[in-house]
């Protein structure tokens, strides 16, 4: 075997030992500072017998980035937050929420707006707290390796697809933007699948990680007042972007600049993100 070929066994077995479940069970942002670094050319010896030389190491790139467009659903959502509590103090009542909220008779009637905005709505400050705080651990590598327009079409499709799940399955007002973090949690689980062969087995204890972390949740979501139809309508939400739409990535460059890619077209996501909001909504109006 040539050192060319040598070298590339060698950094498929190093990306494949890396481990990813680590970085899933804090939100994955350790993958993006992650470098393979190794010595290339290996050294040489002229007096010791021939023998096969190492496998030259190399360096990959992981996609980095300032995640912005979760900072700007973080912002988006806490200063809807503050309006909430503003007209609860000048009103005496949640205002935007009322207006808002997912309420099955108002969305039968023609308040269509109502599948989208639950997902920027809370009810108080540790329901948002908790929902704004897994954002924040979960959505900025996922935004990193997705890219920014698909990140969003995954976190707006999962939104609107837990609410549409709610106002079919569930006749009880709700909001929150747990339907949109459920599908997140799923695209974690679809994005380590698809690419499985650059993990290697490890990426099995990472996908366990995550159905564990969503069955745990799922069985706190069968609490009362907990509105589990619009966690699961979330889930599967996200794991259908996620699957179709979703980043395959793939070592590209040539040694020793070496990046790893995401080589869906964002086109291609784009357009299937807004194929799956109108699924959902033609759910939502063959029911109403």
């Amino acid at each position: 075997m040539g050192c060319a070929e040598r070298g590339a066994a060698h950094l498929s077995k190093q990306i494949k030992s890396h481990n990813p479940s680590h970085c899933f069970a804090r939100g994955i942002p350790c993958v993006i500072l992650w470098f393979m670094t190794f010595q290339y050319p290996p050294p040489e010896s002229k007096t010791a017998p021939a023998a096969p030389s190492p496998a030259p190491h190399y360096s990959v790139r992981m996609p980095q980035g300032v995640p912005l467009v979760t900072y700007t659903l973080l912002a988006i959502t806490v200063a809807v937050y503050l309006l909430q509590i503003g007209s609860k103090a000048i009103y005496g009542f949640d205002v935007v929420a009322a207006l808002g909220v997912k309420d099955n008779a108002a969305i039968a009637a023609g308040q269509w707006w109502r599948l989208f905005t639950p997902m920027f709505l809370h009810g108080g400050i540790f329901h948002i707290g908790f929902n704004m705080y897994a954002l924040y651990i979960i959505g900025p590598s996922l935004e990193r390796f997705y890219g920014k327009l698909s990140y969003l079409m995954l976190y707006l499709v999962a939104g609107v697809a837990g609410n549409v799940f709610s106002y079919i399955f569930s006749p009880y007002d709700s909001l929150g933007a747990s339907t949109a973090i459920f599908g997140l949690l799923a695209a974690e689980g679809v994005f380590l699948y698809k690419n499985r062969q650059l993990f290697g087995n490890r990426a099995k204890k990472s996908l366990l990680n995550v159905l564990t972390v969503a069955l745990v949740n799922f069985m706190i979501g069968l609490s009362p007042g907990i509105d589990n139809w619009g966690h699961l309508g979330g889930f599967i939400g996200g794991a259908l972007y996620a699957w179709f739409a979703g980043p395959r990535m793939k070592v590209m460059g040539r040694p020793p600049r070496l990046e790893l890619k995401n080589t869906t077209p964002p086109l291609l996501s784009l357009m299937l993100g807004v194929l799956a909001l109108m699924l959902f909504l033609t759910l939502a109006m063959v029911r109403g």
